[in-house]
């Protein structure tokens, strides 16, 4: 489960970079209730989205030639350089080397096999997200890659995780975890692209992550009419929850989920 005391593998922390700031900060305070503050005229148009006080993701302006709007999902590291090291020697590659961050931490971008980028954050001041596992935060994150093996051996060997399966009524399911945590450490997934027809079509593999909901089916008509689009409407699964995947105005991809991922 997704919780705010970090550990080394885990997902610490979730920004999205947009064509435009201003718009997606507006949809994201409709859809829950986030508020964005700036991190300051330094930071090139970066800042947070905070609910109650609390920061739950960051976001930040980007140009056409970086990519399309999309969120990025980073997990923490002890050394970011030993990280990008480490990915690189299982052939994966750095599109951002470790750089500092205004003395808060170091980051850096990484990219696996499959070429599916994601982000690692060494804390330094700022250790990461102020809320997760919650409504309107950060509560799970899945990988939809070619193939899951070669992913599992991937992150295994950079990230130091672990993998156990999970069987469902329709099948059976990779959960990952930090090294040594057991299944309560569980906080994502590795999902074959093949076998799931809304990323499929896509041609791409991805990261996803899941944002927790007090009410499933209002997000989604919220999301609509905030100009978002469904790309999976509201639909309950045995032992997971009611679950929907979105796009906001500006493309970026995310899923909403109300009820804990682990529960049987």
């Amino acid at each position: 489960m997704l919780t705010t005391r970090f550990v080394n593998g885990a997902p610490n922390w979730i920004d999205v970079g947009t064509s435009d700031i201003e718009g997606a900060a507006s949809f994201y305070s409709g859809l829950f209730g986030w508020e964005f503050r700036s991190a300051g005229p330094d930071a090139g148009g970066y800042g947070f989205f905070q609910l109650a006080g609390r920061t739950v993701a960051g976001g930040m302006p980007t140009a056409p030639e970086q990519g399309p709007p999309a969120w990025t999902v980073f997990f923490q590291s002890p050394d970011a350089d030993a990280t990008a090291e480490a990915a690189q020697q299982a052939r994966g590659s750095v599109p951002m080397p470790p750089m500092d961050v205004m003395g808060q931490g170091r980051m850096a971008v990484l990219a696996d096999q499959a070429g599916v980028t994601f982000g690692i954050w060494e804390p330094l001041l700022l250790k990461g997200i102020g809320a997760a596992g919650e409504a309107g935060s950060l509560c799970w994150v899945e990988l939809y890659t070619p193939d899951i093996a070669r992913a599992a051996a991937f992150y295994h060997s950079v990230l130091g995780w672990e993998t156990s399966a999970v069987t469902f009524p329709d099948g059976v399911y990779t959960s990952v975890h930090p090294a040594g945590t057991g299944d309560d450490g569980m906080f994502g997934g590795l999902v074959p692209l093949a076998d799931d027809p809304i990323e499929a079509e896509t041609g791409r593999p991805c990261w996803l992550p899941y944002f927790g909901v007090g009410d499933t089916d209002a997000v989604v008509a919220k999301a609509v009419e905030l100009g978002g689009r469904v790309r999976m409407p509201a639909t309950s699964l045995a032992g997971v929850g009611r679950l929907a995947r979105l796009e906001d105005p500006y493309g970026a991809r995310f899923a909403v989920l109300k009820g804990d991922p682990r529960q049987t």
